[in-house]
């Protein structure tokens, strides 16, 4: 009897080890778009800094009204920085990368998983989030101690259905940028739900 009961707490133990640890408490935040719900939950246990200000700006409103303004279908889909006229809204100063931090505490650049957009500056990131709706890992990730990769923050855990919705959207040129979809996909709302 005892035997068994080693060898199935052995096996939990296993089974908890080999999955990633989300955090039971982790924040949850809401983005109601056009195209439908998507819940986000975020790490703060790995990459403190970049939630907090993904947190300040939801806290600030900033999210609202903004779109997903770069979408590519079997890579991500890039939102929080521009509004329907493809202005970009004013941000706060960059938050410092955490790329290898959050990559050395389990979160990678897969499907569903939330980063931070930036330019080729690691210490640029503001406002702009994108999702990953595919394996990533191989090019986003830090693939070396001096490589930085892009900072992975959270994941969906609702709304993944909306996700590969707004994946699939005709898109075109608007401007100087690329990738644009032809109708706007809106970020009616995001807010804390925990």
């Amino acid at each position: 009897m005892v035997s068994i009961s080693r060898r199935a707490a052995a096996l939990v133990l296993g089974a908890c080890l080999a999955a990633p640890a989300w955090a039971a408490d982790a924040p949850k935040v809401k983005l109601a778009t056009s195209a439908g719900d998507i819940v986000l939950e975020l790490y703060p246990d790995k990459a403190p800094k970049t939630v907090e200000n993904f947190l300040q700006y939801v806290r600030d409103k900033h999210y609202d009204g903004t779109i997903f303004h770069r979408v590519i279908d079997g890579f991500m889909i890039q939102g929080g920085g521009m509004d329907r006229n493809m202005a970009q809204k004013k941000t706060r100063a960059p938050v410092a990368h955490e790329g290898r931090e959050a990559h050395a505490k389990g979160l990678r650049n897969e499907a569903g998983m939330v980063a931070m957009a930036r330019t080729s500056d690691p210490d640029s990131a503001t406002s702009q989030f994108f999702i990953n709706v595919a394996d990533n890992k191989r090019t986003l990730d830090p693939p070396g101690e001096n490589a930085p990769g892009y900072t992975v923050f959270g994941r969906v855990v609702s709304g993944m259905d909306v996700v590969n919705k707004i994946k699939g959207v005709p898109t075109g040129r608007s401007g100087p940028h690329g990738d644009v979809p032809v109708t706007p996909i809106v970020i009616n709302s995001a807010t804390l739900v925990r």
